[in-house]
C-alpha cells in the first residue's frame, strides 16, 4: 500500500531578501497589557515575547512572512508581513480560546497500554522513523489527549500546550504548536507552528549538526524547488518524470466489493474459502473471485515523459514564480540513496539494496506560487508519495536554514 501524506505541518511563507527591518509591536487582552507572549516567524529561528508593556521588536530580512502570536489557553494569531507594507507598529488582542481542550477531559486521561500505543503511532507519523527521528524527542508527551474512531479508523491527536521537541540529531530545540493531526486509514495530515532555537553544543557537535543538516537539506523538497528557480536541478542530482494515474480497471469498484463482502458475510457457513475457482459458477464465486482482487493497487501510473527540463515546469505570472505542470511528477535524487528504515517500513517489505531516492509529487491545485527562495506557500497545494513521505519533522529544517552547497 502507497503511504501518501499531506505534509500540513508548515504554513510556508517567507520570502527572504538581504536588507533588514525591525518589525514592533504591541499585543494585549481584555486586561490590558500583555507579558510573555511568544511572537515569531513560523518555522524559523526568529522570535522574542513581549515585555511588561506588551511590547516586542524583531528584526526581519525584507520580504513576506507569517508572524505568530501565540500564548497558551488564547487563540493563536496568524499576521501575512509584508515588509514593503509595514509603516507603524503592529496591535494585536489576543482572544481566549473557547476550543480549549477541557481540562476535566484532559484529568481523565489515562496514560494506559492504549494512550501508550497511540503515542506511538503519533510520533511514528509525525516525528517519522527516519535515522534522524531515533535522536528527535517529544519533551512534554503527556499534553497529548487521542481518540479513537474504530468505524472509521481515524485517529486524531490533541495537544493542550505546544509541544517541546529536541532534536539531538540536527541540533535543534523546537516549540511546535500543533493545531490539527488525523491518522485516517493510510493518509495522514497535520499542521502547526513552529519555533526554532539552536542548542548548545562543543565544536564536535556543532560539526555533526552542519553535516546532519545539509544530508537533510539535500534531496528535500525545498533543495528540488530553488534548483527550478535557479535552472540547476539535473546538476544538483535531480531527475524529474511526468506520469499519469488513472483508475486500474483490473481491480473491482468499492460498489462491487462492497456487495461480495455481504453476500460472502450472508453464506460464510456454507464457503469453502481456499477453493479454487476457475471460472465463476455460482454468485458465491464470483464474489470470492471479486474478494481476492481487493489487494490490488487502485490505480495504475503510466510514465510518459522522462528527464522533464526543469525550467518547464515553472511558470511566471505577474513577476511572480508557480509550480505549474500537468499530471503528476516522479522526482529522482541521483546523489543519496534510500535509508534501510524506507526499504522496510511495512510488513510487507522485502528486504533489497537501497535505491535512488525516488518521489512523487501529486498535485491538488495547480499552479501553486513559489517564494523567490523556493518554498511552496501553500503545503496543501501538494501531497507527497514515496521518499519525501517517509522524510517527516526530524528531518525538517528552519525556513532560515542557509546549506553550504560547496560541502561534502
Amino acid at each position: 500500500m502507497r503511504n501518501r501524506f499531506l505534509l500540513l505541518f508548515l504554513f510556508i511563507c517567507g520570502s527572504l531578501f538581504s536588507q533588514k527591518k525591525i518589525i514592533r509591536g504591541t499585543v494585549y487582552n481584555e486586561k490590558g497589557a500583555f507579558q510573555d507572549v511568544a511572537v515569531y516567524f513560523n518555522n524559523t529561528m526568529i522570535g522574542t515575547a513581549t515585555n511588561k508593556k506588551g511590547e516586542f521588536s524583531i528584526p526581519v530580512i525584507e520580504g513576506n512572512h507569517q508572524l505568530i502570536v501565540s500564548f497558551l489557553g488564547f487563540k493563536t494569531i496568524t499576521y501575512n508581513l509584508d515588509t514593503k507594507t509595514y509603516r507603524k507598529p503592529l496591535v494585536f488582542a489576543l482572544v481566549e480560546d473557547e476550543n480549549m481542550l477541557d481540562e476535566i477531559i484532559i484529568g481523565k486521561t489515562k496514560y494506559d497500554d492504549d494512550w501508550k500505543y497511540n503515542l506511538t503511532r503519533f510520533k511514528q507519523e509525525f516525528i517519522g522513523r527516519t535515522e534522524l527521528a531515533k535522536d528527535c524527542e517529544i519533551l512534554n508527551p503527556k499534553v497529548l489527549y487521542f481518540e479513537y474512531e474504530a468505524e472509521k479508523k481515524k485517529l486524531t491527536a490533541f495537544a493542550r500546550a505546544p509541544l517541546k521537541i529536541r532534536n539531538k540529531g540536527l541540533g535543534y530545540k523546537i516549540t511546535y504548536d500543533l493545531k490539527q493531526f488525523i491518522i485516517e486509514g493510510n493518509r495522514v495530515e497535520y499542521l502547526g507552528f513552529s519555533k526554532y532555537e539552536n542548542l548548545k553544543g562543543n565544536k564536535r557537535k556543532q560539526r555533526k549538526w552542519e553535516k546532519n543538516r545539509l544530508k537533510a537539506y539535500n534531496g528535500s523538497a525545498t533543495h528540488f524547488y530553488k534548483t527550478l528557480l535557479n535552472k540547476s536541478t539535473y546538476k544538483e542530482g535531480f531527475i524529474v518524470n511526468q506520469f499519469k494515474r488513472i483508475p486500474n480497471q483490473e481491480r473491482p469498484t468499492e460498489k462491487e466489493i462492497k456487495k461480495a463482502r455481504e453476500l460472502v458475510r450472508l453464506s460464510k457457513s456454507m464457503i469453502n474459502f481456499s477453493k479454487k475457482i476457475d471460472a465463476p459458477i455460482t454468485a458465491v464465486d464470483s464474489a470470492l473471485l471479486v474478494l481476492r482482487k481487493v489487494r490490488l493497487p487502485k490505480f495504475k501510473d503510466y510514465l510518459y515523459r522522462t528527464k522533464v527540463p526543469g525550467d518547464s515546469l515553472i511558470s511566471i505570472k505577474s513577476g511572480f514564480p508557480y509550480l505549474d505542470f500537468k499530471n503528476n511528477l516522479s522526482v529522482i535524487y541521483t546523489k543519496e540513496k534510500e535509508e534501510k528504515g524506507f526499504i522496510l517500513r511495512n510488513m510487507f517489505s522485502k528486504k533489497r539494496n537501497p535505491l535512488q531516492q525516488t518521489s512523487s509529487l501529486i498535485p491538488l491545485s495547480i499552479p501553486t506560487m513559489l517564494n523567490k527562495r523556493g518554498l511552496l506557500l501553500n503545503p496543501l497545494d501538494m501531497i507527497f508519495e514515496g521518499y519525501w513521505s517517509y522524510e517527516k519533522f526530524a528531518d525538517s529544517l528552519p525556513l532560515d536554514y542557509e546549506p553550504h552547497l560547496d560541502e561534502d
